[in-house]
């Protein structure tokens, strides 16, 4: 299937690994041009040599103060078609392991800078009258993950803020959604299987065996598979979807709006 993404230009955060990697190389395997920021200048040089020119990269905290500023400057003057929303997740912890400093980092880890970098991208978006972002947030938003109050929360603070951007921006051409991904094959799954193991006096082997089981089709999802599913919400064939998060858990949710 032709997503239409030839020559169209996307941002990507959080692209050193894990979903972020994958959704800038199913962009680049589209023909799309990719921006795709992580903190590593050696993971980005090795991502870029193996893609090529149509690759561009920045080594870029997006927590700080000044991210969203530096990444419109890097874009400066060209159409940007999209962008994938897209970072890393707090510990896991229950909620009376966590602190007040654990809550302040969460939020600044999984709204603020969103909201930040949401503020400069929408008005590129209006003067151009397209765009779109898609926010990968955790199945969390619709079901709450054991030992995960801190994303359970705050994701769902995501959840509003994006639903409320959609209606207020639909009739200017530009869409906002979410996807939700389960248990998949990344690197922020050990966090959840290393305290699923302490709390039950397990290996990390067998709290992973104990996910996949939970899990309907018995397996964990891979990054490549949302992949596929963030490219159609970045393509113009998904114009008239926004506002929507998108499970991508395997039947893990078990709500029937899940």
């Amino acid at each position: 299937m032709d997503f239409q993404l030839k020559n169209r230009f996307f941002i990507v955060t959080g692209a050193g690994s894990g979903f972020g990697r994958a959704i800038a190389t199913q962009l680049l395997v589209e023909g799309a041009n990719v921006l795709a920021i992580a903190r590593s200048n050696d993971v980005l040089d090795e991502f870029r040599l193996q893609q090529g020119e149509r690759l561009s990269t920045l080594a870029l905290d997006v927590y700080g103060d000044n991210a969203p500023q530096q990444i419109m400057e890097f874009c400066k003057n060209r159409f940007i078609d999209g962008a994938v929303i897209n970072a890393g997740g707090p510990p896991a912890k229950k909620v009376m392991e966590t602190s007040l400093s654990d809550w302040d980092a969460a939020y600044r880890s999984l709204v603020r800078w969103k909201v930040d970098f949401t503020q400069n991208l929408v008005p590129v978006f209006q003067k151009q009258c397209y765009g779109k972002m898609v926010f990968i947030e955790s199945v969390s938003v619709k079901q709450p993950v054991e030992n995960l109050v801190l994303s359970n929360s705050l994701r769902a603070a995501v959840t509003g803020f994006v639903k409320t951007l959609s209606q207020e921006m639909a009739a200017e051409g530009l869409t906002f959604n979410i996807l939700s991904p389960g248990y998949h094959d990344t690197a922020a799954m050990q966090r959840l299987f290393a305290k699923k193991a302490a709390i039950d006096g397990i290996t990390e082997t067998m709290a992973r065996q104990q996910f996949e089981a939970s899990i309907p089709v018995k397996r964990m999802g891979k990054a490549e598979e949302l992949a596929v599913l963030a490219c159609w919400l970045l393509s113009p064939l998904s114009g008239f979807v926004t506002g929507q998060s998108f499970s991508h858990d395997g039947g893990l949710v078990r709500g029937l709006f899940g």
